[in-house]
């Protein structure tokens, strides 16, 4: 409960926030994001560009993509960046999207203690090692919270045909603050969980854990943009969200941003452009 009251309060806060820059006259786009890109620094950086450019101010709180889109019903969000697909089709259905936009792309990975007791290292399917792991009953970690990444885990139990449950399952119970957070947690446990690679880079040096499964395409992590519909929430600063969006999307701008960075940090881009203008470009 205490832990609800202070998202709320944060939450309620940044609200209070965006509504005073908008009476001031500030040009101000708000941004509901799940939790990994904004772990992973990138939001923030982002933003910042954009800032600089254009002088137009993005603030950001951050979800679960479950909560991130919800947040977004509320009437006081202007974009969502979201990975969460059936989620997120569910949200224009509803009328509170205008469409989902492609913004950049990474993957999950399948991690575990170096002992491997589950013995599921170098296996090329996903679903096979999640088979694996609850055959052995080796004890597993879920977010548990409807975010992007759970509802990504959960696809990948339903492709290998199992359900996770019994003692070897375990929700962690604070899941809903990230990745970050519950891969420390599957640390501790010596557990294995599915989470972003961004997320893995950017904790190896304080974990155990390796990286055990990897490179199937089942594990591609597409991250969309969703402008909120005006026509749904009168309130949301639309043109200056599209202003935002157009310049994520552009080849020259923001793709380039997402191109590089965590290079310099981690020595291996975290994430990867994915917009149609990009894809262009690479077409040509």
């Amino acid at each position: 409960m205490k832990i609800f009251i202070g998202k709320c309060l944060v939450l309620f806060i940044l609200l209070l926030s965006s509504l005073a820059l908008a009476a001031d006259g500030d040009k101000f786009v708000f941004l509901s994001s799940t939790i990994g890109p904004i772990d992973s620094g990138i939001v923030a950086a982002l933003e910042d560009q954009f800032e600089k450019e254009t002088g137009i101010r993005v603030r950001h709180v951050g979800a679960g993509t479950g909560a991130a889109l919800k947040i977004a019903t509320k009437g006081q969000i202007d974009l969502v960046m979201a990975h969460a697909k059936s989620l997120e089709e569910k949200f224009i259905a509803d009328g509170f999207g205008t469409g989902r936009i492609s913004l950049m792309y990474n993957d999950f990975v399948i991690v575990g203690p170096v002992s491997d007791p589950a013995a599921i290292k170098g296996t090329k399917s996903a679903t096979e090692a999640l088979k694996a792991i609850a055959a052995g009953n080796v004890k597993f970690i879920s977010r548990g919270d409807k975010s992007g990444t759970h509802v990504a885990e959960m696809e990948l139990w339903k492709k290998a045909g199992t359900l996770p449950q019994g003692s070897w399952y375990t929700i962690y119970e604070k899941g809903s603050e990230g990745n970050v957070p519950t891969l420390k947690y599957t640390d501790q446990q010596s557990a294995y969980t599915v989470i972003d690679r961004a997320t893995y880079l950017a904790l190896k040096n304080e974990i155990k854990l390796a990286i055990l499964v990897e490179g199937d395409e089942a594990l591609l992590n597409f991250i969309s943009l969703i402008p909120v519909n005006p026509a749904k929430c009168p309130g949301v600063n639309n043109r200056d969200t599209m202003t935002f969006v157009q310049w994520l999307t552009s080849p020259e701008k923001g793709q380039l941003i997402i191109r590089d960075f965590g290079r310099d940090k981690y020595g291996a881009a975290l994430f990867f452009p994915n917009s149609l203008e990009w894809q262009k470009t690479k077409k040509k």
